[in-house]
């Protein structure tokens, strides 16, 4: 009787089961994955986040020199897009991703000024301190004359329907996004290397299993896990708190897909620290060297636009900013995974790059 051939895909799965009640077993896994976010989801959907930012598009026949726009530049609380097309605009305001679109006019007669304005419903709250804003930069461009008569400026106000964007819609995509960084490279640091230190690995060369099969059993369980959390992240911000998924069972899928990708990505960040570190006291400090940038830079707690220009351009390169933005897009406005191929493209840059160091630096024994 021939002896029964050895099954690596049987390994495989005993060592992704093995690891997953491990995972389950780690306090830190828990707290990391599922306590803090939910910590933070809970805070900021109560007390609706931190300093306010109103983001304004300015329309491409927009007098840029008018005292009136150059009023507005200087107050800290307004951002000013100006690199949205027409469209963009227009679509973003309805969905109460931008809170107002301003069109200044310089007329031949008085007043000298038209501040055209668009309001959207989806965004009451940050309209009114725009329309606060305004007005007393009316107030003031007006008294500059003789008697403020006549008037310099005068505002038109529209206002557009919209669907209301609320601030667990942002929060939530970017608590999702700490979970899974946190889950990638804490876990698969410390994970191999312990496994490396304590010869488990060692051990294993001795039986028929594949080193392919230790990696990907170990990803498998970090992969389950973390959606398990992922869903539960979501579902509990739907029901609680009202985070908004446009195509309900279609938009949490593609949550999860984008979540796997993320997870993949931030595992390499892990890998390359389970090759350098030399025990597990190192493992933290250079964890964070990688984390710590995109938490808080990434949009995980505040939006990037309120950074100077050159911290968002810092920010736009971190993979945990493009994740965060994949996700409020899919969930908020409703976009597919082929609606994203911008955030997907730069994930992948940083899947090569990541992986292509992990190869280098990573150690069996």
């Amino acid at each position: 009787m021939n002896p029964q051939k050895y099954s690596n895909t049987k390994a495989t799965l005993a060592i992704a089961k093995a690891s997953f009640r491990a995972i389950l077993r780690s306090p830190s896994a828990v707290v990391f994955t599922l306590a803090f976010p939910l910590i933070f989801i809970v805070v900021f959907a109560n007390i609706g986040g931190g300093g306010v930012t109103v983001d304004v598009g300015v329309a491409k026949t927009t007098d840029t020199l008018s005292p009136i726009y150059q009023a507005l530049k200087s107050v800290k609380v307004v951002h000013l897009i100006q690199d949205q097309t027409t469209e963009d605009m227009k679509g973003n305001l309805s969905k109460g991703i931008i809170d107002a679109v301003i069109d200044i006019h310089k007329n031949n007669a008085l007043p000298a000024y038209t501040i055209n304005v668009q309001y959207t419903k989806a965004s009451v709250e940050k309209g009114n301190i725009l329309r606060s804003v305004l007005s007393n930069i009316y107030y003031n461009i007006n008294n500059r004359t003789l008697g403020g008569t006549p008037p310099v400026a005068e505002i038109k106000e529209t206002t557009v329907s919209g669907r209301e964007y609320k601030y667990i819609d942002f929060i939530l995509p970017g608590q999702l996004g700490f979970s899974i960084l946190s889950s990638g490279v804490f876990g698969t640091a410390f994970v191999f290397l312990s496994l490396r230190l304590t010869l488990v690995i060692k051990r294993f060369f001795a039986t028929p299993v594949r080193r392919s099969s230790i990696v990907l059993g170990e990803a498998l369980a970090r992969i389950a896990f973390s959606l398990l959390g992922a869903l539960f992240i979501i579902l509990v911000g739907h029901y609680l708190f009202g985070f908004t998924l446009i195509h309900g069972v279609v938009t949490v899928l593609n949550m999860l897909v984008l979540s796997t990708l993320g997870l993949i990505i931030f595992m390499g960040f892990g890998f390359i620290i389970s090759g350098i570190a030399k025990n597990e006291s190192t493992v933290p400090p250079l964890s964070n060297i990688i984390t710590m940038p995109q938490f808080l830079l990434s949009g995980t707690f505040f939006s990037v636009t309120a950074f100077p220009k050159w911290l968002q351009a810092i920010s736009n390169v971190l993979p945990l900013t493009h994740l965060n933005n994949a996700m409020r897009k899919v969930a908020f406005e409703g976009a597919g995974l082929a609606d994203v191929t911008h955030q997907l493209l730069i994930l992948l840059i940083w899947f090569v790059i990541v992986y292509a160091v992990a190869i280098k630096t990573f150690k069996w024994e």
